[in-house]
Order: C-alpha cells, then structure tokens, then sequence
C-alpha cells in the first residue's frame, strides 16, 4: 500500500473524529476513491486509525486520567456509565452495521439527517453548566448518544456535544466531556479491530501502512482537539452543519446520477 495514503487517511481521521462530521463517514468516502481494498482493510483499517486519535485524547487529557487513578469516583462513574449504550449496542449491532451500513448513501443520509438534531441542540441547548454538574443520568443520555454514532455519518463528536447541550451544558464543557469519553470505546473497538488485522495474512508493508496511519491520526488529532476546544469557547456548530449537509447532498448525487 501507498504509505502517503495512510497519512492522509490518519489526517482525515484525526481531523473528522473531534470535529461533528463523522470520521467514519469520510474514511468510507476516502477508501471509496483511492480503492483502498475494503475485504482487507476496510473496518480493521478504520477502529486501527482510531487509535491514533486514542492516543490524541489520552495525551491532551493526561491529568484528568490521572485523576481517574486517584479515585476521583464521580468522573470514573460518569464515564463508566456513559460508555455502557455504546459498548451494548456495538456489541449487539457490530455484524449488522459493519454488513449493511457501510454505504455512501448511508453516510450521506445521516449528514443530512442528524445535522437536524445539531441545529435542535443549538437552539435549545441553555449552555449554562459545566462539566462539574455532570449527573450519573446526564453521562447515561450522552452514552446513549454516543451509541447512535455507530451509524456511519452520524458523528460520535456531533452526537456526544448535541446531547450535552440538550442536557443545558455549555459547548466547550460539553465537547471535553465527550472527548474523554470517547476514549474507552475508542480503545475497545480500535485494539480488538488492530489485533485480528495483525493476527492474519498481513505482509510487513501493510502492517506499516496501519502504524503510519496510527501515527497521522495521533498528531492531527491533538491538533484537533487542542483548536477545536477554543473555537467551542466562543462560537457555535453552524458552520459545521452546513458543511455536512452540502457533503450529504454531493454524496446522493453522485449514488443516484
């Protein structure tokens, strides 16, 4: 494999997974264009990459981590019960997703559609707590979330912050909350997809192909992470919105020419 692929894939992984436009929807666009073989690469290929911006969000969220290992036990229970709708329903959907959803016109429907439910969160969100308030109920609705972000084009990003600011937290305390919890769902689905990818027929090259990717995603990914959280501070996810509903309606015209 092209090695300057799997640096810009890594880019366009660390780049979209932080940003509410779905990393998952543009690394199928981006394998669809440059042929990047799904039978071999494909899912593994993609959960790999996420280790990379894994390793982004372990990095630029060092202390609160640590903080999980001092026993800070509302955080570590926040987190826990948040990931729970995500790993039941990727467990419980994985086959059926990774076999009928990972289709162009799938990811151009849910641009579309769940940019709707990021408009709803904007104008309704209250933007009046922070991430200290976090609730044991408030991080079970953000989980929930979270799970509808298997989807491919939804955003685990887009899906997370929209439902803190339903829930009246402000962007940026909302963003970080997501951020840190996406990290063991992160972790889960990227080792498991990177273990069974390396335990097969895979050459040196290719194996290269996924650290090269792994190491693009990390670095664009804390850059991410880093701008995004202060442009959060100050303004809002409209900008956002309308660029996934202009990639949604290229998608379906390019499917349904």
């Amino acid at each position: 494999m092209n090695y300057f692929l799997a640096v810009i894939a890594g880019a366009v992984q660390g780049l979209t997974e932080f940003l509410p436009i779905s990393s998952t929807g543009h690394l199928i666009i981006f394998e669809k264009i440059f042929g990047i073989p799904q039978e071999k690469f494909g899912l593994a290929f993609d959960a790999s990459l996420h280790l990379g911006t894994l390793l982004a969000v372990i990095i630029f969220f060092y202390k609160d981590y640590i903080s999980l290992l001092n026993i800070k036990k509302k955080l570590l229970v926040n987190i826990a019960v948040g990931t729970v709708p995500a790993v039941f329903f990727g467990l419980l959907l994985e086959n059926y997703i990774e076999s009928n959803f990972r289709e162009i016109w799938v990811v151009a429907a849910s641009l579309i559609l769940f940019s709707f439910v990021i408009v709803l969160a904007e104008v309704l969100g209250k933007q009046i707590k922070n991430g200290t308030q976090i609730k044991f109920s408030d991080s079970l609705v953000i989980g929930f979330f979270q799970a509808i972000a298997l989807i491919p084009g939804v955003s685990r990003s887009g899906s997370t912050i929209s439902a803190g600011l339903f829930l009246g937290f402000k962007r940026e305390e909302a963003a970080k909350f997501a951020f840190i919890l996406s990290g063991p769902i992160i972790a889960g689905a990227g080792f498991m997809k990177f273990s069974e990818a390396t335990s097969g027929n895979l050459s040196l090259n290719d194996f290269n192909f996924f650290i090269i990717g792994i190491l693009s995603s990390a670095f664009f990914g804390f850059l991410t992470i880093k701008y995004f959280l202060k442009y959060l501070s100050s303004k809002n996810l409209y900008p956002f919105i309308v660029y996934r509903i202009i990639v949604g309606l290229i998608l379906l015209l390019a499917v349904y020419q």
